[in-house]
């Protein structure tokens, strides 16, 4: 029967002699939970954990697109589209989004999307997603923007017509299934690659999504997911894991996933979460207007941190980032947390 081993983590300005520093970042762990799916939950010291599961969850996770991962990374979000669920025609023109880019000048690196991939969204044809998006990454390069650029794609086309114009990672919301050329694409081009979770597409996803367990189903996916990408030639330390919070996935779903978070830790990758200004929010926080939820974001994201997650996907990045930064400072008590 497999096991899933959970570290519980820890952060502040003393640990004990025997914790264990989770993947080279600002948390640590001196006990495991273990979880099957048949079985109660057990949790034990890090003495009765397998070496192995050690070694994964404690190694430092390689730097990627020149993204140090032992402080956290905020990642800004800039979709170019016309109908993303909270930002959709914002960034619709390339004045447009080279503005929005330049509010986000405190993230670590730029997302750029030209797909929405809201429930109940279209297919956006491939052309019309290189129209939009791949005049946006050279002005942004032709700016002077020297922020890595990741590229939301599920489009082979799409990517590489992003990479050629300045992008240095390739996102994709489908787990590399939508198109079968893009992992071999971006193995040939060297490209480290984001892969995610989701149950369904963006048509039908929240049709009434179902799990046997959502937690260890998710992680199940992102592992052979992850197997199957290594053996088209993407290095494991090129690769990034997000668990798709409201891809395919109802408020529990979500609340299961955010609340054992640290699960994904034993992919032996970077993990990223995208829950910004989502639909659970406004639901938890009863607030409508997908733009007026940054306070529950922001929460979500600090949240996350404490479960060790490198990257944070956001829309409000100087608030984010401002958070983050006081986060640190009083968790660790010092001004370089």
């Amino acid at each position: 029967m497999e096991e899933y081993f959970r570290p519980l983590l820890q952060c502040g300005p003393a640990q004990p002699k025997d914790a264990i520093k989770l993947a080279g970042g600002w948390t640590w762990f001196t006990h495991v939970e273990i979880l099957l799916r048949t079985q109660p939950t057990r949790v034990v010291r890090n003495d009765d954990v397998p070496a192995d599961v050690i070694e994964t969850l404690s190694s430092p996770r390689t730097a990627i697109a020149g993204l140090d991962f032992s402080k956290p990374v905020v990642m800004g979000i800039l979709n170019v589209t016309p109908d993303s669920f909270s930002d959709g025609g914002k960034h619709h023109s390339l004045d447009e989004a080279l503005a929005g880019a330049r509010t986000m000048d405190a993230a670590d690196i730029l997302d750029i999307g030209g797909e929405s991939t809201r429930p109940g969204a279209r297919l956006v044809p491939e052309g019309e997603e290189i129209a939009r998006t791949a005049p946006v990454i050279e002005a942004l390069r032709r700016a002077g923007v020297q922020t890595p650029i990741s590229i939301d794609t599920r489009k082979a086309g799409v990517a590489e017509v992003a990479l050629n114009a300045g992008a240095t990672l390739v996102n994709d919301v489908s787990g590399f299934t939508f198109d079968p050329d893009l992992a071999g694409f971006c193995a040939r081009r060297g490209a480290p690659a984001c892969v995610m979770h989701a149950q369904g597409d963006p048509t039908t996803m929240q049709n009434d999504p179902r799990y046997g367990n959502v937690l260890l189903d998710v992680y199940d996916f992102l592992a052979d997911r992850i197997t199957s990408l290594v053996a088209q030639g993407i290095p494991r330390d090129h690769i990034i894991a997000d668990p798709g919070i409201g891809f395919g996935k109802t408020l529990e779903h979500n609340l299961a996933l955010l609340s054992r978070l640290s699960l994904f830790h034993g992919l032996g990758v970077p993990i990223l979460l995208g829950a910004s200004r989502k639909r659970f929010i406004g639901t938890l926080a009863g607030v409508e207007d997908a733009a007026a939820r940054m306070p529950g974001s922001v929460a979500v994201a600090l949240a996350a941190l404490k479960h060790g997650t490198q990257i944070v996907r956001v829309h409000d990045v100087p608030e984010t980032v401002q958070a983050i930064a006081l986060w640190r400072a009083t968790v660790a008590g010092h001004a370089n947390g």
